[in-house]
């Protein structure tokens, strides 16, 4: 059933809400996550590995994403926007959707490896 969501990553520095000389750079990332099943599909939970460009860090677990727990009808799609603030300009994420089917078959949908990127970091 994983081969059949596909999630699609655009991340976005925020300059504005950043503050370099005080090691906080402010990132948003919205995520796109595309049921291309014959099923609706539900997402339960998330996952989020966090890594900042000194290699430290951080798990997150929690329910649903941004207060909801959304069922996403066949070719049909759901859309969010979030945040992630490092103390680098450059870090990633990756993580998981844990999901469940309307006939109660729960997966994990990966999410692949994201760079966020302040760019006038990038030499």
């Amino acid at each position: 059933m994983k081969n059949h969501i596909k999630i699609q990553t655009f991340p976005e520095y925020l300059p504005k809400r950043s503050n370099p000389l005080n090691s906080y750079y402010f990132f948003s990332y919205k995520i796109k996550i595309i049921n291309q099943s014959k099923e609706n599909i539900k997402l339960l939970s998330r996952y989020w590995h966090i890594t900042d460009g000194q290699g430290n860090s951080e798990d997150i677990h929690g329910p649903g994403v941004i207060g909801k727990t959304p069922t996403i009808l066949p070719d049909n799609f759901f859309e969010y926007t979030s945040f992630c603030p490092l103390p680098t300009p450059v870090g990633f994420m990756e993580g998981s959707y844990r999901m469940v089917t309307e006939s109660g078959l729960e997966f994990d949908a990966i999410i692949s490896p994201f760079k966020l990127i302040a760019p006038q970091f990038l030499n």
